[in-house]
């Protein structure tokens, strides 16, 4: 059987969000899910998973929206003590040991309010920027945690084989319009061992709507975990089993 993860990013950054995604759960082919503790959704993101055990939860790291959960950083935020943007952690100089401690403090918020995390991963992709892979499989050794690896990790970290990046579009257009692409994921999913689909699936509230530029298609991409036909196939493939990093 190929295993396979379908994983939204982003719970905890608000109400909204958080509701999206759970009814990708319940009602679609969610598996699992990746927390971010900076944000304002973070206290109700926690209840919500108690309330859905079959729900992976594994770490949203942030660096590159809201505060941090550190006031001690010289390096990672502005003048107004937010986080800085990731165009600018692309390119500029930072402490690397903050950013080791502040997602140290960032897993252990999640633990310390009851959550026993799946894996990590981060907001933005920020473990890949400049050295910060070695910053994840630190933290990956620390907690005996796998990793969400698009990047040349090294060979010890435990991770999914595949990792699609791009599943978001698909909702936008009919599902007719999409079916090379659909036929070509499903094929590397049966070429592949393990899978990692990312997604960012919600519902759209203020705080979405100020703080994110991606909006509309979290909406489509609720729709699409839910109804489409795609889903509908990977939930009943006979050599596909959805998954959470648990399993692996």
């Amino acid at each position: 059987m190929k295993k396979v993860i379908i994983n939204s990013d982003d719970f905890g950054y608000s109400r909204g969000i958080n509701w999206g995604i759970m009814d990708a759960h319940t009602q679609g082919i969610l598996t699992s899910a990746t927390l971010m503790t900076n944000m304002p959704g973070f206290t109700h993101a926690v209840e919500l998973a108690k309330q859905a055990p079959e729900l992976g939860v594994g770490i949203h790291m942030v660096l590159t929206c809201g505060r941090p959960l550190l006031n001690t950083h010289k390096t990672l935020v502005d003048e107004h003590g937010n986080f800085k943007k990731q165009a600018w952690f692309k390119t500029e100089p930072f402490d690397e040991e903050e950013v080791y401690q502040e997602w140290d403090a960032q897993i252990q918020k999640a633990i310390d309010a009851g959550i026993t995390p799946t894996h990590l991963d981060s907001h933005h992709h920020a473990h890949t920027f400049q050295n910060n892979p070695e910053i994840i499989e630190r933290l990956g050794r620390k907690y005996n945690l796998p990793i969400r690896i698009n990047y040349q990790a090294s060979p010890d970290m435990r991770g999914v084989e595949h990792f699609i990046w791009d599943f978001d579009e698909c909702g936008a257009r009919p599902e007719s319009e999409d079916k090379a692409y659909l036929d070509a994921l499903l094929q590397g999913i049966l070429d592949h061992e393990t899978t990692e689909i990312m997604c960012h699936p919600g519902y759209l509230d203020c705080t979405i709507y100020h703080g994110s530029s991606w909006l509309e298609n979290r909406i489509h991409i609720l729709e699409f975990i839910i109804h489409s036909d795609f889903s509908k196939t990977l939930k009943n493939h006979p050599d596909i089993e959805l998954v959470t990093y648990k399993e692996l």
